[in-house]
């Protein structure tokens, strides 16, 4: 399977960014000009992070094995007056690997190809007035119930340099709620869609199909679409169950990724499709576990994009300092088009899933954590070990496994395999 990423088009609607951003700001510029209180309203945290992963073998078209990362992210909230906060959040980053940016920039649309070296990681102002809220600005939507496969996460594009250890981008977004009793009623107004970065192509995440081995890959950018995207939701939560229904329209932050012969060689070329999805989740507990499913039904317009349902269900279970959680997530294809795409949420599906945690002290936790594709040609496991120190350390020791067919989506990755260290400082 092949995986590719570039610097997307020029194609925005600025108008409705325009009109978004300065919304913003006049929230922002009001609530600081109304700033009489004392410091004890405005609060941070951050943290320092380095990371260093060691992997086991050379990928045919990546021979470096000892990738370091370096992350410092700063947030700080503001709270002016009881009805609205500020909140905003730079990340900086460095690598050994040039997955990171050379140039400094601070990036705010999140469309490059590697991690921007400077970015703005949120910037947004809540209000609440009453049994009423509303989000406005660069913010973090997550819709999704299940703690796997998240079908209903339409509002949340991550970040897939490495395939299987992701973080969720912002979007930039005005979301409106009003809560009535057990019952939340939520709109999400996404002027732009935020795609989700897609691995390297010159590097180990993305593999290159047998077949195309040794042939020139030419990368011919990515069509991002103009347009706008909105989701609506209710959310029911009470002692009995907790559940919502979704309703999603816009694109697909995941592209399909069309392919010409080039008089250079293969041509590539990312396309964002028009996406629906109509989607549901539920937790039920009981006196012994807790019962947990998340399903999303996929239509397109477009004659390219198939048409499926994602789906998840899972069993949690708490015994003292252990939590355990086990599941299966499937898919069912209801119209297939042949449509080559970067897909890793139905690449993860039709898969049995666990993972379990234990905390040793307030200190040290341990988990562990698995996936095995139903035909038994793919299996991942992943086992961390965390312990603190002092007041602002933490260290954490990790290791991936990685087994399977080349032809299987978990398989593909069998030259992955790789442990890491990671030294983390809090202030």
């Amino acid at each position: 399977m092949l995986f590719i990423s570039t610097t997307p088009r020029a194609c925005r609607t600025r108008r409705s960014e325009s009109v978004l951003v300065s919304a913003g700001i006049a929230l922002a510029m009001t609530a600081l000009s109304s700033v009489t209180a004392a410091a004890q309203k405005i609060s941070q945290r951050g943290f320092i992070d380095v990371r260093d992963s060691v992997f086991f073998e050379s990928a045919p078209n990546d021979a470096t094995r000892n990738v370091g990362d370096l992350l410092v992210r700063e947030e700080v909230f503001l709270k002016p007056a009881p009805w609205i906060q500020l909140a905003t959040g730079i990340d900086l980053r460095a690598n050994s690997h040039d997955q990171v940016e050379s140039e400094w920039r601070l990036d705010w649309d999140d469309r490059s190809i590697q991690r921007p070296r400077a970015a703005l990681r949120r910037l947004t102002a809540t209000i609440t007035v009453g049994h009423f809220t509303l989000d406005v600005g660069k913010q973090f939507i997550r819709w999704a119930g299940a703690d796997v496969l998240n079908p209903t996460d339409r509002f949340a594009p991550r970040d897939y340099l490495n395939v299987l250890d992701t973080d969720v981008l912002p979007v930039l977004a005005v979301r409106p709620s009003i809560r009535l009793g057990s019952e939340t009623f939520e709109v999400v107004l996404a002027p732009r869609l935020t795609p989700s970065r897609l691995p390297l192509i010159n590097q180990r995440w993305t593999v290159v199909p047998s077949a195309a081995q040794g042939l020139p890959l030419e990368d011919r950018g990515s069509i991002i679409p103009t347009g706008s995207e909105q989701g609506v939701r209710w959310n029911h939560a009470s002692t009995r169950f907790d559940g919502s229904l979704s309703f999603f329209d816009g694109f697909n932050h995941l592209p399909n990724i069309v392919s010409a012969v080039g008089p250079t060689g293969i041509q590539l070329t990312r396309v964002y499709p028009q996406l629906r999805s109509y989607g549901a989740d539920i937790a039920i507990p009981t006196r012994w576990l807790t019962l947990k499913g998340e399903a999303a039904y996929f239509t397109s317009p477009d004659a390219r994009t198939d048409e499926y349902v994602l789906y998840v269900i899972e069993i949690e279970r708490q015994i003292r300092e252990w939590v355990l959680v086990g599941g299966y997530a499937g898919e069912s294809v209801t119209t297939t088009r042949g449509v080559f795409s970067f897909t890793p949420d139905r690449g993860i599906a039709r898969s049995v899933l666990a993972r379990a945690s234990y905390t040793v002290d307030p200190r040290r936790t341990v988990a562990i954590e698995g996936a095995v594709r139903q035909s038994g040609d793919g299996v991942y496991i992943k086992g961390e070990y965390s312990q603190s120190f002092a007041q602002h350390w933490r260290l954490t020791l990790s290791g991936v496994a990685i087994q399977g067919d080349p032809e299987d989506f978990l398989g593909q990755y069998h030259r992955n395999s790789h442990a890491s260290i990671a030294v983390r400082f809090s202030f």
